[in-house]
């Protein structure tokens, strides 16, 4: 049996940020993945192929804007899906093999097969071979992510009826789609599929989509979607979807409404992959939506346990994963902490592109006792007519002196990495006089952030 200082059962964005950890700290880290490469879900069949397509359909939509309608862009029938996402492969090879190095780089072990307890801190892996081995180590972290969640009455048949694992499997673009959902996948997706123009409804019980985030960016991304065709139908909850046995599929609510659509997404949240796993043999059991229950350090109800990445539910983000694993294992060795949760950033890929760090408008409110917000349009950024990015916007949120930034939500085309700027500012303390007096590149959507700092002074002035 051989002993090690952690171990990470798992090698998506969470596992990996884990392992990388305990390995700076000159830890003797193991990686156990049943996928050859790692990555995992994440990079597989998630983030890295539905951004891809997304940066083809966001591409097409922006040419004819960016030349001025010098030219024209148009979609053929026959178009193949396939074709829409030729890099897909290439991209995913290259990011597993930076992940990998990176692993070996820092000195992680890597072990190919099935991970099961057999004791809240022994190990059996059973590698492709069919050959066990096992392994110690008296701290363990949990990071085998999720799967779709299909719900009964919905008879998901990865044809007609499909889930996000198996949607860009599609053949062809379909004519219309319906989406059974409004978080993060429903949304990326609806709104790059009504971007390729499908018709594309979204179906849910929320008054919104993207409910956790600020108002101000989904009412932004409610604008853009209905500007590219597509429908928010709220207030509906779906029951059955089921194949007609010819060409389309009937969607029925608890109301009585039914939706008719060629092909049907079934995003309605998803499932932890713990099977199989021995969880009884270590003193673990999964709550009754099949997630493991973690404290603020991610730290299971056994000592030495972690639970990190999508095993623990909401908001399975990769920024959200890669911060949890680093916790995790940061508490675990009796690390600093480093910066507070609320400083990690969040980045959703629609179109248009979302992202925030620190507190919504409502969250500031009721934290502090009230807050002021500016908000910088696109449209007032030479940057923003320049790139025709005019419907992208920057919120800024302060404490009620409107002095203190406590949050910075931007939407529009490069927002997951304009908020990095905000991330920074929060990071540093910063005040929003200190964004006016920070002089930027012009011209540049970061003018944004001095347009907001600028406008949130006028308001303590004016209060004056």
């Amino acid at each position: 049996m051989q002993n090690f200082d952690v171990i990470i059962i798992g090698g998506g964005p969470a596992g990996h940020s884990a392992a990388l950890t305990a390995a700076s700290a000159d830890k003797r880290a193991l990686l156990i993945e049943r996928e050859h490469a790692v990555g995992g879900a994440c990079v597989s069949h998630g983030t890295i192929p539905s951004k891809t397509l997304r940066e083809t359909a966001a591409s097409l939509m922006s040419f004819p804007h960016r030349t001025g309608g010098v030219f024209k862009v148009a979609m053929r029938d026959d178009l193949q899906l396939e074709s829409l996402m030729a890099r897909k492969e290439a991209v995913i090879r290259a990011h597993q093999a930076t992940m990998g190095r990176e692993l070996t780089e820092l000195g992680v072990e890597r072990w190919h097969g099935r991970a099961r307890f057999l004791d809240a801190h022994r190990i059996s892996v059973e590698g492709v071979d069919r050959q066990v081995r096992e392994v110690t180590a008296p701290v363990i972290c949990i990071a085998t992510g999720s799967r779709p969640r299909n719900p009964p009455g919905i008879d998901v048949d990865h044809t007609n009826i499909l889930d996000s694992d198996s949607f860009l499997s599609l053949t062809y673009l379909p004519k219309t789609l319906a989406v059974l959902g409004a978080g993060v996948i429903a949304s990326e997706y609806a709104s790059v599929f009504a971007t390729l123009g499908v018709q594309v409804t979204m179906i849910d019980r929320g008054d919104r989509p993207l409910g956790f985030l600020d108002r101000t960016l989904t009412d932004c991304f409610v604008k853009g979607f209905t500007a590219a065709g597509g429908t928010y139908r709220s207030g509906l909850k779906p029951i059955t979807a089921t194949f007609d046995g010819i060409c389309g599929v009937e969607v029925r609510c608890e109301d009585g409404t039914v939706i008719e659509a060629e092909k049907v997404l079934c995003a309605l949240g998803r499932l932890a992959n713990l099977e199989g796993l021995g969880l009884e043999h270590a003193g673990l059991k999964a709550t009754d939506r099949g997630l493991l229950t973690v404290d603020e350090n991610f730290h299971t109800n056994v000592p030495g346990i972690y639970g990190i990445g999508d095993v623990i539910g909401p908001p399975s983000l990769a920024s959200a994963a890669l911060d949890q694993g680093r916790r995790a294992v940061a508490h675990a060795l009796g690390l600093g902490a480093g910066h507070p949760p609320e400083t990690t950033p969040m980045g959703i890929y629609t179109i248009p592109e979302l992202a925030a760090v620190g507190l919504t408008e409502e969250q500031a409110m009721k934290n502090h006792g009230g807050c002021r917000t500016a908000i910088a349009s696109f449209a007032d950024l030479a940057r923003g007519q320049i790139a025709a990015n005019q419907a992208g916007l920057l919120k800024l949120v302060t404490d009620a002196e409107g002095r203190k930034i406590l949050g910075v939500h931007v939407a529009g085309e490069g927002a997951a990495e304009l908020v990095h700027l905000g991330q920074m500012a929060l990071l540093a303390g910063w005040t929003v006089d200190q964004l006016v007096a920070t002089t930027f590149n012009f011209p540049t959507h970061a003018e944004a952030y001095r347009i907001a700092a600028i406008a949130i002074i006028h308001q303590r002035r004016h209060a004056k």
